[in-house]
């Protein structure tokens, strides 16, 4: 029964947090941003007190029941082990030794990596973080594929309820790596069940050592036992020591299994008295290191050849000139190649503060990424450094960031990015607008545009007299917002005249022309 009761609790939940992740209609009720919350490592890096001390009595009281119900990757873990034994009826698990040194040594260095600023390690090991990755890279471009596919048949029978939507890479490397992330927990989770959660996973390392004091715990009934070792082939934790009546409770996810496959109920789940001194499991080696200084068989450097590298330098530098002689006989001044502009900063999320707050409390889960209406959200690679890998930056290709979106902020479950009334948005400026007046095709190609002033909400970027009836930009970088619109809408090809520089720390900022606050494009989705 109490088998039963864990997994359907643990279905309902997987599929609501996964569901929350794919609902791109945003059909679903705001409530459901409540399981992003309770999550251990996120209510962390939030400083929710009450949420992290309810997650530490729920473990001292049930033992990991968080780990086999709550987290969604305990849960994926859980489906892969089921379809591995469909495939193979006649698998049995085995007790095996806790690898203490590595699960500590996991989790003190993952902890010292977030102390001096790398927050990727502890984003790509956290199990809300990689499923979350998971969801918004590998399910939701799959989730959307089959609407748009639905979106065809239904419309060939003038069923209009769904609606075509676009379906792109948001990031190469964050694909890849929640796609690797997806193959090895599956694998190790195929072929030993929670091996990923007891030898990895800082979560589990931190609620297996309250667990181990829990009140209420999986024990062996003595006078029933007659240690058939079934139990312990039952056991996806490999923590059932059915030879010396033990259990290792720091890795015990409480899944219950080994209660329903005893035939004489010589395991019951129930109320354990703590007792001074007792292990519950004797854990026995060696660790030995072999320091091998081999200060031998080095390899004498030769010098480099000065003379060859002059030679290459002064190639080059003639190849560079002799192009720039050509490229100026060849095309008059206003013709030269547009420049390419070149961010120097990305543009963190409004809310986000500085660079540093959202280092220090992003795990890279992507929600953010995945509710955005405007599909503006997409993970870095190193544009914050490599301890900011994969946590969310604005780039303004397929959209800009709406004046009045605050979702980006609402839907945080760690408090990288700060949530903002719709006013308070309006006066954060995430980044400043750059105008490369040779880009611009009014400078350019001598025809009128203006597109980017039309779309800007308070008009840091506006139109001046430039030549008889012709007006060209002109940027008041103080009163931007860094919404991106101008950057989206500008015309110049192959490179924009106009773009935002993101700003290391984000601004509170008074515009003087608030009547510019209600310029709504309704084409761009303002």
């Amino acid at each position: 029964m109490l088998k039963k009761i864990r997994i359907t609790f643990s279905l309902i939940l997987f599929i609501a947090i996964t569901l929350y992740f794919l609902d791109f209609r945003e059909s679903l009720p705001d409530c459901l941003g409540f399981l992003a919350e309770i999550q251990l490592i996120p209510a962390l890096l939030a400083l929710n007190v009450a949420i992290t001390v309810s997650l530490a009595a729920l473990s001292l009281i049930f033992g990991r029941v968080y780990c086999s119900s709550v987290c969604p990757m305990g849960v994926y873990q859980d489906i892969v082990a089921w379809l591995s034994k469909k495939f193979h009826r006649k698998k049995r698990y085995r007790y095996s030794k806790a690898k203490t040194i590595l699960r500590w040594g996991v989790l003190a260095g993952t902890a010292l990596a977030f102390i001096f600023g790398f927050t990727f390690l502890l984003g790509l090991l956290d199990p809300y973080g990689a499923y979350g990755r998971i969801a918004t890279h590998l399910l939701r471009p799959a989730y959307l594929a089959g609407n748009n596919l639905l979106e065809v048949i239904f419309t060939s029978f003038n069923n209009f309820t769904f609606y075509k939507v676009s379906v792109y890479t948001l990031s190469v490397f964050s694909l890849v790596t929640a796609l690797v992330t997806l193959l090895v927990i599956g694998y190790l989770a195929w072929r030993n069940g929670r091996t990923w959660c007891n030898t990895i996973c800082p979560a589990g390392t931190v609620l297996g050592f309250l667990s181990k004091y829990s009140f209420f715990k999986v024990r062996f009934v003595d006078e029933k036992c007659n240690r058939c070792g079934l139990c312990a082939m039952k056991c996806k934790a490999s923590c059932i020591d059915s030879k010396n009546k033990q259990v290792d409770y720091s890795r015990c996810v409480a899944c219950f299994n080994c209660i329903e496959s005893c035939k004489r109920d010589a395991m019951k789940y129930a109320f354990v008295r703590p007792e001074k001194k007792k292990a519950d499991i004797a854990i026995t080696g060696d660790a030995s290191l072999a320091i091998n200084p081999a200060y031998g068989n080095v390899k004498e450097e030769k010098p480099a050849d000065e003379s060859k590298r002059r030679f290459l330098s002064a190639s080059i530098v003639a190849g560079l000139a002799a192009g720039n002689l050509i490229a100026q006989e060849i095309f008059p001044e206003e013709m030269l190649p547009k420049r390419e502009f070149k961010r120097q900063n990305p543009i963190a999320p409004p809310g986000a503060s500085t660079f540093d707050h959202l280092r220090e409390k992003c795990i890279s889960c992507h929600l953010c990424v995945s509710k955005c209406p405007s599909h503006v959200i997409k993970p870095a690679f190193l544009e914050y450094g490599p301890g900011g890998m994969m946590q969310p930056k604005l780039y303004f290709n397929h959209g800009f960031c709406n004046y009045d979106c605050t979702i980006c902020g609402e839907v945080c479950p760690t408090g990288a990015i700060l949530p903002l009334t719709k006013e308070e948005k309006k006066h954060t400026q995430m980044g400043q607008v750059q105008l490369i007046i040779e880009n611009c095709i009014v400078y350019h190609d001598e025809t009128s545009c203006g597109a980017c002033s039309e779309h800007c909400p308070t008009q840091a970027l506006h139109m001046v007299p430039y030549k008889g009836i012709l007006t060209i930009p002109e940027i008041s970088p103080e009163i931007c917002v860094g919404c991106g619109g101008c950057e989206y809408v500008c015309p110049a090809i192959p490179h924009k005249a106009v773009y935002v520089e993101g700003l290391r720390s984000q601004n509170n900022i008074k515009i003087e022309h608030e009547e510019a606050e209600d310029i709504m494009i309704d084409d761009f989705g303002f």
